[in-house]
């Protein structure tokens, strides 16, 4: 925790807290992930997403994230879109960007209005955009009475991402209201992608940059950043050896009592956490920073990683969600879901569910001490 001291009164720390696999198997490196943000295991073993519910940050997406451009917004750091840790179903990710680069066209190239412009004009391209979505919503009727169930259930996934388009379409179309934080940040163009530590590290710096300059500017109120891949591919400059096979294969040091080469990686990651909080904080909004009016939750797939253990996740959030969340604090469970916490948040932003998770890992039960 000490690359975050900085920000201290501004953290919670959720500690004591576990994944239940009810009987299956352990999808060493997944499960944890998954019974964290869906409040749910998968069923049959590891590569298994039978039963994998929506992640919170879809969850909350669907409440705030609706009058956006766009609903949520993904970045992978290590260069792999399937890194997403962000499901709408079992069967259904939301891809990650693997370049900032790319991500920055997305978010601030042509179609992108600048809500501060003194002058609006809807842009002819989204207006034929707008028709031709209309022609393909007209055709879907006839055509699902010839579908069997799997089939149907197939494309409502496709037509709700459908109508998510339709409506970033029709915003598109309305003069945005002026912003006063939302400020257009450079391009960039980079587009290194590798599992180098500094490689990773300098592509969360942008790629935080670039969704908080998206946060301020009101295009979006969701984001996910996947630092790594679940099995951390992550390696130092130049080497072979990587994170998880240190994890594994490292001996603890006799004096110091942990794994030295380890502990340097979990230096490095949380050391970039700290930056992504420090972009956010920089910006200001108001009487508040965009970090005050924000809620990260930043979690992993295991506690101790020689045994692959669920038992004692770690959870830190950050951020105060516009004073919805009380920080500074440490809250200590003893062996509680940590789908607790995923509950908490999606109250403090406004989701209306009062149970939440499957099995062993579901709860009712909120985190009182940390509600404001």
């Amino acid at each position: 925790l000490q690359p975050l001291a900085a920000f201290k009164d501004k953290i919670n720390v959720f500690s004591g807290f576990k994944v239940f696999l009810d009987g299956k198997a352990n999808g060493v490196h997944f499960s944890g992930c998954q019974g964290t943000l869906t409040g749910s295991v998968p069923a049959g073993g590891p590569g298994n997403q039978v039963g994998i519910s929506p992640s919170i940050d879809t969850l909350i997406a669907e409440v705030i994230g609706t009058r956006t451009r766009f609903r949520s917004l993904e970045a992978a750091c290590a260069g792999n879109a399937i890194h997403s840790q962000s499901r709408r179903t079992g069967s259904v990710v939301n891809p990650a960007e693997v370049s900032p680069a790319a991500m920055y066209t997305r978010i601030f190239g042509p179609e992108f209005t600048d809500p501060n412009a003194a002058t609006f004009a809807p842009d002819p391209a989204v207006m034929v955009r707008q028709s031709a979505l209309s022609v393909v919503g007209n055709e879907r009727q006839s055509f699902t009475r010839r579908l069997g169930a799997s089939d149907k259930a197939r494309l409502d996934e496709y037509f709700t991402s459908l109508r998510e388009l339709e409506k970033q379409v029709d915003m598109q179309l309305q003069k945005p209201a002026p912003l006063e934080a939302c400020k257009v940040p450079a391009a960039t163009d980079l587009a290194v992608i590798g599992t180098e530590v500094a490689t990773v590290r300098e592509n969360n710096r942008v790629f935080s940059k670039l969704l908080a300059h998206a946060l301020a500017c009101g295009q979006t109120n969701v984001i996910n950043i996947a630092f790594a891949d679940a099995t951390s591919s992550l390696r130092k400059v130049g080497g072979t050896h990587t994170h998880h096979e240190s994890t594994h294969e490292e001996p603890i040091d006799p004096v110091a009592g942990y794994q030295l080469q380890v502990a340097w990686y979990y230096d490095q990651i949380m050391s970039s956490y700290a930056e992504t909080m420090a972009i956010l904080d920089g910006i200001k909004e108001g009487d508040r920073t965009l970090l005050d009016r924000t809620v990260l939750m930043a979690t992993t797939d295991i506690s101790y990683a020689k045994l692959h253990g669920l038992e004692n996740l770690p959870v830190i959030t950050v951020g105060g969600a516009n004073g919805r969340l009380k920080t500074g604090l440490h809250i200590s469970a003893k062996g509680d879901p940590t789908a607790r916490v995923g509950l908490t948040l999606q109250q403090a932003l406004g989701v209306p569910v009062s149970t939440w998770g499957t099995e062993s890992n579901q709860t009712s039960k909120t985190i009182t001490e940390v509600i404001a």
